[in-house]
């Protein structure tokens, strides 16, 4: 009988993209097992249509309720999971892994009441989060200790679709163009937007195209780029595209220029160069570009630098130093 194994990543976005390398070497190592995903409906977009999972489930888990989470554990006990890891550390997801059924319980050290999982792997600091990811396969006897790149899976459909756009854009065949994603989920993650602006004058000069890309909540950023700018070449795509499409777009620009957000992870997987900006978090987190020709832009030895781990709604020092002191001249002649 094969191995039936679950996999839980109800984290963001850009955590889920860092989940995928772990499906692909257990597929490689496990060919027979099979895998199923569990994830959050925001982010399910990522692993549709995946060829290496046999079912994703879609677990709401901010509007379910008790109800839905005990619907959810009746469905994986019927299905008998013999090993179910956990790269989320949440204390949402161990209650998940402990009352699945499963045999065998992975997950870190650190995790939410990690007692409860039977298998624990040190979380190690240092290293790329693809890489803490893939050592949560230790237990299985699987050591890799490369970054490996994750899979989309885009479909020829989407490739069209931006294909199309680019047309109706007045991009032609071979045309070069960048991106720029100027949101996150957390204002301290945030280049001023102020900055972005005097970025792109900058790069008025050079006759290039510049895309805006990111979810809908990032469209007030991007409309006042496009106000403030006196560069007539920008065109604002956030909030037009799912994940995958701004992934493909971004396949199709020179270089991605982001925050530490997901489109930093949708530019590393498909292979186009990024240049990132951290201000409230650090590299060192292990959420960092892995490109040989990317490009961290950050202010070091600032004492109040990290002041989290994901980011905050405002500066806790009430001066922004983090983000203020990076210079836009100096991102512009990186480019």
């Amino acid at each position: 009988m094969p191995e039936k194994i679950l996999i839980i990543q109800t984290a963001f976005p850009g955590d889920v993209i860092l989940t995928l390398p772990m499906i692909q070497v257990l597929k490689r190592e496990m060919p027979d097992s099979e895998i199923d995903f569990l994830c959050i409906p925001k982010t399910a977009e990522i692993v549709e249509s995946n060829p290496l999972i046999k079912e994703l489930i879609i677990y709401d888990k901010r509007n379910s309720g008790l109800s839905g989470f005990s619907e959810l554990i009746k469905k994986l006990r019927r299905s008998k999971y013999n090993i179910v890891i956990s790269p989320h550390r949440s204390f949402r997801s161990t209650l998940i892994s402990y009352f699945s059924g499963a045999k065998k319980t992975i997950s870190f050290d650190t995790s939410a009441m990690s007692f409860l999982y039977n298998k624990k792997v040190k979380y190690q600091k240092e290293i790329h989060e693809i890489q803490r990811n893939l050592g949560l396969l230790k237990p299985l006897g699987i050591d890799e200790l490369n970054i490996i790149r994750p899979e989309l899976f885009i479909s020829s459909l989407i490739k069209e679709k931006i294909s199309n756009y680019l047309l109706k854009n007045n991009i032609q065949s071979g045309e070069k163009f960048i991106c720029i994603a100027p949101g996150s989920v957390w204002y301290t993650k945030r280049y001023p937007k102020e900055k972005f602006t005097e970025l792109c004058d900058l790069l008025a000069d050079r006759n290039i195209k510049i895309f805006l890309t990111g979810g809908s909540a990032d469209k007030h950023i991007s409309e006042y780029i496009l106000k403030n700018s006196v560069n007539e070449n920008i065109i604002d795509a956030t909030g037009e595209f799912t994940f995958k499409e701004s992934a493909e777009l971004i396949n199709r620009a020179e270089l991605l220029l982001t925050n530490d957000s997901a489109p930093l992870h949708l530019a590393n997987a498909v292979g186009t160069r990024v240049l990132a900006i951290f201000g409230a978090t650090i590299p060192a987190f292990g959420f960092y570009p892995y490109g040989k020709d990317d490009k961290v832009f950050e202010i070091n030895g600032l004492k109040c630098r990290p002041c989290s781990i994901h980011g905050g709604n405002e500066c806790p020092v009430k001066t922004f130093e983090c983000m203020e002191r990076i210079n836009a001249l100096t991102i512009f002649e990186n480019i």
